[in-house]
This record gives structure tokens, C-alpha cells and sequence, in this order.
């Protein structure tokens, strides 16, 4: 029914003009204006026939990565800037929070910029005085407030504008990244006014990057990618295509830093002629015979995983003769330096003829935490010398997923009863 819509956006597109030279003066940009066959403009596409509707008592997030529109939406359904196309109808009193502490002075003390800050919000100041204690007890700065706000760190006065925007009456909330405010505890403070609309069937529209708070809160959930909606409805879908949105990315971004990274060991592997044994102040970069490839568990390549996903390093040294290796020792490092483990090939008994293959293949069962790692691989002869290394090998990506555990590894373990 149309009654129980608060917002409806229809196909609403929006644009913005980019000079190619910025001009710093009335000449330059008079001059720039008349010279003959030159655009000095380029059209920015930020929105693209964006549709959709916030019903009354929905929480409704708008998830997209850095660029994607979501910003310029918000601003749209704020009234700050006009569409170029389409159509914004909003039923009800709407306060949008895009940029917290707008209207504050840094001038006044944190005391006058509350009542001030109120005003703006529609409050008077009889209102603002029965609020105001709680306003100080929330953001936790009752020892500063008859200082004046240019003496504030950036996290306490986001703390007093958010303490104060949470009183505004209103029918609809726009809420732009408010969960990246304050420390962990403040940040609870946040997800309980959150746990409080939700209750009270607000209508919010939430812009975030946080998805668990995507998946908690939310009823409905839009995603938008370079200025049009990939996807829109079930938040835990929506959450998790945007998951893998900026998986692909990161999958692109180490691809890119190892191939960069081979490149530069072919330059210098080119210049360098090294004998086939090389001490291990040498080994370095060179890299001349070793090949290594990570694996999924079906044995394709993979360079984002899950913990406790299976990886498998697929190892050859193609041209190098068998005679030269004795045993392979691969190390995982956290790209932050930490050692996280080293596995030497004198436990591969069993592999059959591996030295006469060359080649071969080691499976870790990856119990890591999220973040960036590198394999350090190195080829020894019998008496313990380089004769080839890979320093900064293939790099893997842990994903940020639920984990049973923390740290940075998960030790095998089991639970028994008490003796």
C-alpha cells in the first residue's frame, strides 16, 4: 500500500561535471572557458536509474564500496543535492546524520554547542537542558564539557554528536557510517541504540561497510556497484555478494603485487649470473629454477581462503638438475613479519621420486586469522647451502569469516573431562 512507504526512489539518476584542469584564478578560468575544440569537462556518472522503496518500520541498509554512490544517494534522499533524472518522495520528518558534528563550533564549549546543536534538531532549550545530562553521560566527556570544542580529540566530539543526534524526533533516520565512531566500547553503545530502533519499528536507512551489522539489524538491503543496484532484498544475500565483491578485488590486488614482484625477480635474475651453488647471503631475489603455485583443495589456483581451508603449494624447479636438491623448506609468513610456520621436505619419505621429478606438492590445512601472507621457499643442497630461494613467494589472503577462536593460529586440541 502506498501509505506504508516512507521512501520511494524513482529511477533517479545523478551526474556531476569534472573539469580536466582546475584553474585558480578568473583569467585562467575565463581563457579555459573560451579556447575552441576542447571539452574541459568530463561527465561522472555516480548514479545510474536507481529504483527502489523503504517501507515505514524497515532498517534498511545500502552497502557498496568506496565509490559506488551509496554517499551521493544518502545526500539525495537528504535533499542535499538534486537528482538529474527520476523522482525522491518522502513521507514523514526525515534527519539524516551523513556527517556527524556538522553545525558544531569549535570556538564554543562542548556545553554551548549541545544547545546549539539541539536548536538545529528542533529542540528548545528547556528541552535540551532536561536532556542534556544524559547527552554528557552517553558520550562519556562530563570532565570536558566547559572546554572548548577545538580542544577535543576527533573521537570526542563525534562522541557528542552522535549522543546528540540519537535524541532528534523524527519519522526516518539516515545514518552513514556511524558504526566507525568511537572505540570498541562506544561502538557497543551505537549497536544498542541500533538494538533500540529496531525494537521501537524506526524507519532507518544505515550506509555501512560493517556486514555482521548488516546481517543483525537489517530487514532489507541494497547493494550498489559503480552507480547501479547489484542486488536488493534479503540482507544476508545482499551482504554476501558484497563480500565477494571485494574478494575479487583483493584476488586482483595480490595477483598484481606478484606478478609485479616476478617481474622485478626476472630483471634482476637477467643480470645476474649465479653458480650452482650459492651461499646464502646470495640467494636472495634470484629465484632462477623455482616455481610455486597455491591450490585450492580441487586443485585450482586460489589465493583467498577460509580458515581451515586445505591450500596446496605446488612446487617445481624445472631446469634445475635433480642431483642439486636434497630437501625444500617452506615457510608461511604473515605479511606483518611474524613466522607462522616451516616445513621441511625431509618428512616426505613417501612421496615417490621427487627429487628425480622435480617436483612436488605440500597441503597445509590453513587454521590462520584473517589477513595477508607470503611463502618464503628455499632449495638446499646436502651440506646445507642455497641453491635456490624464493624470498617473498606466492601471497594468500585469509578471509575475515566466524571464527571458534582468536590469535594467530589455531593449535590442535581436545576437550576431556577433568581428572
Amino acid at each position: 500500500m502506498e501509505n506504508d512507504i516512507a521512501i520511494k526512489v524513482d529511477h533517479v539518476s545523478k551526474s556531476f561535471k569534472l573539469p580536466h584542469e582546475k584553474q585558480n584564478s578568473i583569467k585562467g578560468a575565463l581563457i579555459n572557458r573560451f579556447k575552441s575544440g576542447k571539452n574541459t569537462y568530463e561527465k561522472q556518472e555516480v548514479l545510474k536509474d536507481i529504483s527502489f522503496e523503504v517501507k515505514k518500520g524497515d532498517f534498511f541498509g545500502i552497502v557498496g564500496r568506496n565509490g559506488s554512490g551509496k554517499s551521493t544517494l544518502l545526500k539525495i534522499l537528504a535533499a542535499i543535492y538534486p537528482p538529474n533524472e527520476g523522482d525522491v518522495t518522502v513521507n514523514g520528518k526525515l534527519t539524516p546524520f551523513i556527517e556527524l558534528g556538522v553545525g558544531f563550533n569549535p570556538e564554543l564549549t562542548g556545553r554551548e554547542n549541545v544547545f546549539l546543536n539541539g536548536a538545529l534538531l528542533g529542540f528548545n532549550r528547556h528541552e535540551m537542558e532536561e536532556m542534556y545530562s544524559d547527552i554528557v553521560r552517553f558520550a562519556e566527556i562530563e570532565r570536558f564539557m566547559d572546554q572548548k570544542l577545538k580542544n577535543y580529540s576527533s573521537g570526542m566530539q563525534v562522541r557528542l554528536a552522535f549522543s546528540i543526534a540519537i535524541r532528534a524526533r523524527s519519522d526516518i533516520l539516515l545514518l552513514d557510517e556511524v558504526l566507525a565512531v568511537g572505540d570498541e566500547a562506544f561502538q557497543q553503545k551505537c549497536i544498542d541504540v541500533f538494538e533500540r530502533y529496531k525494537a521501537q519499528k524506526q524507519t532507518v536507512v544505515l550506509v555501512t561497510h560493517d556486514m555482521a551489522s548488516v546481517k543483525k539489524f537489517c530487514n532489507k538491503a541494497m547493494l550498489i556497484d559503480q552507480g547501479k543496484i547489484l542486488e536488493s532484498g534479503n540482507p544476508d544475500i545482499v551482504a554476501d555478494r558484497y563480500s565477494r565483491i571485494n574478494q575479487v578485488e583483493i584476488d586482483n590486488q595480490i595477483q598484481a603485487e606478484q606478478t609485479a614482484n616476478e617481474a622485478t625477480a626476472r630483471g634482476i635474475s637477467s643480470e645476474l649470473s649465479i653458480a650452482t651453488t650459492v651461499e646464502p647471503a646470495v640467494k636472495p631475489q634470484l629465484a632462477r629454477y623455482l616455481k610455486a603455485k597455491l591450490l585450492s583443495a580441487d586443485g585450482k589456483p586460489c589465493l583467498s581462503f577460509d580458515s581451515g581451508d586445505s591450500m596446496i603449494v605446488d612446487l617445481k624447479w624445472p631446469g634445475l638438475t635433480a642431483n642439486k636438491i636434497e630437501s625444500l623448506g617452506i615457510n608461511i609468513f604473515k605479511l606483518s613479519g611474524e613466522h607462522v610456520t616451516g616445513i621441511n621436505s625431509r618428512s616426505a619419505k613417501h612421496v615417490a621420486d621427487w627429487k628425480t621429478k622435480g617436483e612436488i606438492g605440500l597441503e597445509f590445512k590453513l587454521s590462520l586469522s584473517p589477513g595477508r601472507y607470503y611463502l618464503l621457499i628455499e632449495a638446499f643442497q646436502q651440506e646445507g647451502k642455497v641453491v635456490d630461494a624464493i624470498l617473498e613467494g606466492p601471497t594468500f589472503n585469509i578471509r575475515r569469516t566466524k571464527m571458534v577462536w582468536s590469535g594467530l593460529t589455531e593449535l590442535p586440541h581436545v576437550w576431556h573431562e577433568s581428572s
